[in-house]
């Protein structure tokens, strides 16, 4: 059986690493956070989940940047096919961080 990526898998997946290599810095800040307020105690919870979600905003926002750049180059319909490959493996690779994309 042979695995199909998609139109848009390795353009996608090339995108992601150069994210991931210039975001370094951002994506160790949201797994620091992200334990920080994981493993806290009750009372400081609120206060560093606040702050984990800022970083989280902050990855999402740049990963949307990155396809609605890309996207507005292209057709209406093409674009649509473009965003879904690309939600979809921002999602399985960076997982919540991705989740600033499916609100927009």
């Amino acid at each position: 059986m042979i695995f199909r990526r998609g139109r848009f898998g390795e353009l996608v997946d090339r995108q992601l690493d150069l994210f991931a290599s210039e975001s370094a810095e951002l994506l160790e800040e949201g797994r620091t956070a992200d334990e920080a307020w994981t493993y806290t105690s009750a009372d400081e919870t609120e206060e560093l989940y606040g702050d984990f979600q800022l970083v989280v905003d902050a990855i999402g926002e740049r990963l949307y940047d990155i396809r609605e750049t890309y996207a507005s180059t292209l057709d209406a319909g093409t674009a649509d096919r473009y965003r879904a490959s690309f939600d979809r493996a921002a999602r399985k690779r960076f997982g919540r961080y991705a989740s600033f994309l499916e609100e927009r």
